[in-house]
């Protein structure tokens, strides 16, 4: 149009929800639109239709791929450049977890399964009110205290599963009561990357678990995810060798220190050199100096090496 003005583009963002903020997959299909003192309209057929913008924003809807075109304008007929975007709207949640047990010496170990393509599965230790991630496609279990674990997925657009419990109390299974001699402790079946130590200590008993880092991984974390005790605290070591033959020679262990409510979720192996966290074995001892028992979990999570 001879002697048309161009006017300013608007800008467009929305709520990239999901396992990724950046892949443009989302369930939340709200488009924000910043065109200060202009109209605007928008087009989702590649600019066949175009329909008037109302207020600063506007909503696609229906799962699928979108291809979003917006442009301001004015009364007169002139617009400005055509902003493009693309989306994925997903708002289906995906399908629950199928969830098979299998004992492997004494451990529990949850085989996952009906994972989507690039979602993520999650436990809960506290009746769904937090998560957590886990990694591969497996939950290995020792101890004795937990009552039960609920499981859910989330996919990419970050739907969440309906959730399940799975009853760790159940007769059929086995719970192991860790080992209290520290130089037989129990030891966590290999080939997995999630496992959760559980148990309860107190005064004189202490709790001894050994798991080995295999060839090609490392130990990427160590949390306590749990902990029920009218003890303010209760202490942790870990020792580089197959057995805890450290005694209280905090020389010779690797990490050590107090767990208690205020440490729920903190890396105990935080500040270790990455060149320390591969290959080898690994014993935890979990003990309680006070006279009151105390309930722990302590999540162990290893992935490939660097």
């Amino acid at each position: 149009m001879l002697g048309a003005v161009i006017l300013k583009a608007p800008v467009l963002s929305f709520n990239d929800t999901g396992l990724s903020v950046s892949d443009g997959v989302t369930r939340n299909g709200l488009w924000a639109v910043d065109s200060p003192g202009m109209d605007w309209e928008f087009s989702l057929d590649q600019g066949a239709t175009w329909t008037r913008g109302i207020g600063s924003s506007f909503e696609v809807t229906g799962d699928g791929a979108k291809m979003i075109w917006v442009r301001a304008r004015d009364d007169a007929g002139n617009r400005s450049e055509i902003v493009r975007v693309n989306c994925v709207l997903d708002t289906t949640a995906p399908a629950a977890l199928g969830v098979a047990d299998q004992t492997e010496g004494v451990t529990l170990s949850l085989k996952l399964s009906g994972i989507e393509p690039g979602a993520r599965w999650e436990y809960s230790l506290d009746e769904q009110h937090s998560w957590a991630v886990g990694q591969c496609t497996a939950l290995g279990i020792l101890g004795n205290s937990l009552s039960r674990i609920w499981l859910r997925q989330v996919d990419l657009a970050g739907n969440a599963s309906g959730a399940q419990a799975f009853d760790l109390q159940n007769p059929s299974l086995m719970a192991h009561e860790a080992s209290g001699n520290p130089l037989q402790p129990s030891i966590l079946t290999p080939g997995l990357q999630t496992y959760l130590i559980h148990g309860e200590v107190v005064r004189g008993d202490a709790d001894y678990v050994r798991w080995d880092i295999p060839r090609g991984q490392k130990v990427l974390s160590i949390k306590l995810v749990q902990y029920e005790s009218q003890e303010a605290m209760a202490s942790y070591a870990l020792q580089r060798n197959t057995v805890f033959d450290a005694g209280e020679d905090v020389s010779r262990m690797w990490v050590y220190g107090h767990m208690g409510a205020r440490q729920l979720g903190r890396n105990v192996l935080a500040n270790i050199p990455k060149s320390q966290l591969g290959e080898g074995a690994m014993t935890l001892r979990v003990q309680q100096t006070g006279p009151l028992p105390t309930q722990y979990a302590i999540e162990v999570v290893l992935a490939p090496a660097d």
